[in-house]
């Protein structure tokens, strides 16, 4: 697991085009789970681009806090990202 916000941001530009599953915390013990491209990499967040067949909402951005804090989790088909990031 990273230790800063820096180094998480680092994997994540690293894996920018790549396939990804997000599994983000939605309140009251409910996990929401997503996949999609990692689209953007930003200063504070970073986007994920969903299929739109699947899914209503086009993209979702979280911050790079989120993945620090395990609020947010991200896995990818080849290896494990909560791991590194």
């Amino acid at each position: 697991m990273a230790k800063t916000l820096l180094e998480i941001k680092k994997v994540l530009e690293a894996n920018v085009g790549k396939k990804v599953t997000v599994q983000a915390n939605g309140g009251r013990k409910k996990m929401i789970e997503r996949s999609g491209l990692l689209e953007g990499i930003y200063p504070a967040v970073f986007t994920v681009k969903l299929d739109r067949n699947e899914h209503s909402v086009e993209r979702l951005s979280y911050s790079y806090t989120d993945v620090l804090t395990e609020t947010v989790k991200l896995t990818m088909p080849e290896e494990p990202m909560a791991e590194e990031a």
